[in-house]
């Protein structure tokens, strides 16, 4: 079992969740942690993973997997809603680098993938993610004041009732979050997508060039077969004209 199917079973689905995406990490830069100052470096692997919750409304959720050393299991030991995720840095729009930082609403942090592979990889999930994700919340935002089931208090009109303050609050907090920003990525990453490539996930294009390439080597194959025919058929006329050749001869 590969590390993405290990840390899928051990931590996403217990949690009811579907894990999109995982990708080995290292601070860039040493940042202070007391409670982990006894942990040496080299003593665990860690892991941003992005998953989605299986039960509706719909989470997006980023988090912190790490697997200490001696250890088979996954732990997750931090997690974002997608509502805290502000900014998406790739550093370097134009070189392919495997740093990028994640800003959260409460914290900055600054990683290196394994590869630059593994970092693009990482952002093309992570932002067709976050596109599927605010354009399903904003259809649901959509849908809930046209059922009224999320009420807006005009100016000079008050309601001090906790349920009412607990409306106010809830949808405060859903029209002033806003998708994140991405930057400093290459542009074949975000970069806008033809109608039909675009209703695709990035896991769904690699599929579809899969099946383009296994395709394509299908009708090599099949004109190969067509030419192998071709040459068989030569041949038995040959071989035909060769007979009745020395059939004459005899005569």
């Amino acid at each position: 079992m590969n590390s993405q199917s290990a840390i899928n079973k051990d931590v996403f689905i217990p949690c009811d969740e579907r894990m999109l995406v995982a990708v080995e990490v290292r601070r860039r830069k040493k940042k202070r942690m007391s409670f982990l100052s006894h942990v040496s470096k080299g003593e665990y692997a860690t892991f941003i993973c992005v998953s989605v919750t299986n039960t509706r409304p719909l989470q997006l959720i980023i988090s912190k997997v790490k697997q200490f050393r001696g250890s088979s299991s996954f732990t997750r030991t931090s997690q974002w809603m997608v509502e805290q995720l502000r900014q998406v840095n790739g550093i370097n729009p134009n070189k392919d680098i495997p740093e990028f930082d994640l800003v959260f609403v409460n914290t900055v942090d600054q990683w290196v993938a394994s590869s630059a592979a593994e970092k693009c990889i990482l952002i093309q999930i992570l932002y067709s993610a976050c596109q599927t994700y605010w354009k399903g919340k904003a259809g649901s935002l959509v849908k809930v004041n046209r059922q009224g089931t999320l009420p807006v208090v005009e100016a000079g009109h008050s309601d001090s009732s906790p349920s009412s303050r607990t409306r106010q609050v809830r949808r405060k907090s859903l029209v002033v979050s806003k998708p994140p920003e991405f930057i400093n990525c290459p542009s074949k990453l975000t970069r806008g997508q033809t109608e039909e490539r675009a209703t695709r996930s990035p896991m769904g294009n690699i599929v579809h060039r899969m099946n383009v390439a296994v395709g394509e080597r299908g009708d090599r194959l099949t004109t190969a077969e067509d030419k192998t025919l071709g040459l068989v058929h030569a041949a038995h006329q040959l071989a035909d004209n060769a007979h009745k050749r020395a059939l004459k001869s005899t005569k």
